[in-house]
């Protein structure tokens, strides 16, 4: 009879936690969707109650979960990061190849000529459609300015409460990135140079800045950072704000009911250049949150159907597109130091998405095969970190076990590129 009563009171007791960390998460989600307002698909901002269904989200809590050998900064409690589902401000420098020529080509149907080649690769004319993303070039530029502008204006606007969007002097606006705790900037500056490493342009221009209330940079904002609560010296990522993005819903052959995307020419014929494009950067995006274990993104959506069979159907975390369909990765605080602190929760949906795919760039292949096959991932990204950026020893670099997760997973990825060729290359 004790023991009875002692089960159901510890049952009891585990169903009050529950409901306790429900409500918070529901309380948290209000706070932030009051303070930015909520874009939903096809409708206005509404700024006072709870959406329709929170349920989809609840599992962000795990943001929150504290680093093993890091304390939290701020005392900051993780809140829902909403940067995916509106962008208004800024200038918009997503570059495209070509002109309206090009333009015209990837809106017409698909051309005569096969979209695959070698079997599992999209074909080199698809490739030559793409969009040049935010250059090599241009992200040099904007990050030797950014490091020289001067902050006249900290709001909210990026995310969670603790980020801030930073308006310059000259009114362009970027990210700032505090976190909730280091591994996540350390997280999200590496996930950067690493889809440099694989020559993915997606991402915004990212650079680092060390918060200090008496320099020409901080200067003017010193009382916003002083209300912050920010650490003084902490250093923070800026990323640049892009204008008049809208989310992105995943595509058909990604969605659950779906048995995946694979080089089957007779599905891929039926669907426009401009659809293949789309689908070739989600190619891209399922790769590198692979090598990255980011699961703050698609693999949220899978975690999320266990009660939400319809989460599918609404904007990608953490992903936005251009008015032309282009994608943006947005918002990789989950990447790499992060992700790999908590990889064992995650890592069945991170294979689970991987095996949905067999069509890949041959480009970015081709930069996961010499990663492979010279297995100095760790050493090619320490030295594109610390040569990029001067703050790289302030911020600090992945541990051995992480760069050697990363190389494990790069290994895997690789292995999975040919476990396709081999199971398709007769078609």
């Amino acid at each position: 009879m004790r023991a009875a009563s002692a089960n159901l009171f510890a049952l009891l007791f585990l169903c009050a936690l529950a409901s306790v960390f429900y409500v918070w998460s529901a309380l948290e989600s209000r706070l932030e969707r009051h303070k930015r307002g909520f874009l939903v698909p096809g409708g206005g901002s509404f700024h006072q109650g709870l959406p329709a269904d929170l349920s989809a989200k609840t599992f962000r809590a795990l943001l929150a979960v504290p680093a093993a050998r890091r304390p939290h900064i701020g005392g900051r409690r993780d809140a829902h990061n909403l940067t995916h589902q509106s962008v208004s401000a800024g200038s918009l420098h997503y570059h495209q190849n070509g002109g309206s020529e090009r333009s015209a080509r990837r809106e017409g149907p698909v051309k005569s000529a096969s979209p695959l080649e070698d079997g599992i690769f999209w074909s080199e004319w698809l490739e030559d459609l793409l969009p040049a993303g935010f250059t090599k070039e241009y992200a040099r530029d904007w990050r030797e300015r950014a490091r020289a502008y001067r902050i006249v204006k900290l709001e909210p606007g990026c995310g969670r409460i603790s980020n801030q969007l930073a308006t310059f002097a000259d009114g362009s606006k970027a990210c700032v990135r505090y976190g909730i705790n280091a591994d996540q900037v350390q997280g999200e500056t590496l996930t950067y140079y690493l889809a440099s490493l694989l020559g993915i342009t997606n991402l915004p221009p990212l650079v680092l800045s060390q918060v200090n209330r008496d320099s020409e940079q901080w200067a003017a904002v010193s009382s916003r950072v002083d209300g912050l609560q920010w650490s003084d010296r902490a250093v923070v990522s800026l990323t640049e704000w892009v204008s008049n993005l809208t989310g992105v819903v995943t595509p058909a052959p990604l969605r659950q009911e779906s048995s995946g995307l694979h080089p089957v020419l007779a599905e891929l014929r039926n669907k426009t250049t401009a659809e293949l494009l789309e689908l070739m950067q989600w190619s891209d995006l399922i790769m590198f949150d692979y090598l990255t274990a980011n699961f703050d993104r698609l693999v949220s959506n899978l975690f999320s159907l266990q009660w939400d069979s319809r989460v599918m159907e609404r904007d990608t975390n953490n992903l936005l597109q251009t008015p032309r369909g282009d994608l943006v990765f947005v918002d990789n605080e989950a990447g790499l130091v992060h992700g790999f602190r908590v990889l064992n929760m995650w890592e069945k949906y991170h294979s689970t998405v991987l095996s949905s795919v067999c069509v890949f760039r041959k480009r970015t292949t081709q930069r996961v095969m010499e990663l492979h096959r010279r297995r100095d991932s760790r050493k090619r990204l320490l030295e594109l970190y610390r040569d990029s950026e001067p703050l790289s020893v302030e911020l600090g670099f992945l541990s051995e076990e992480h760069a050697g997760v990363l190389q494990e997973r790069i290994d895997r990825l690789y292995k999975h590129i040919f476990h396709c060729k081999g199971k398709y290359s007769q078609l």
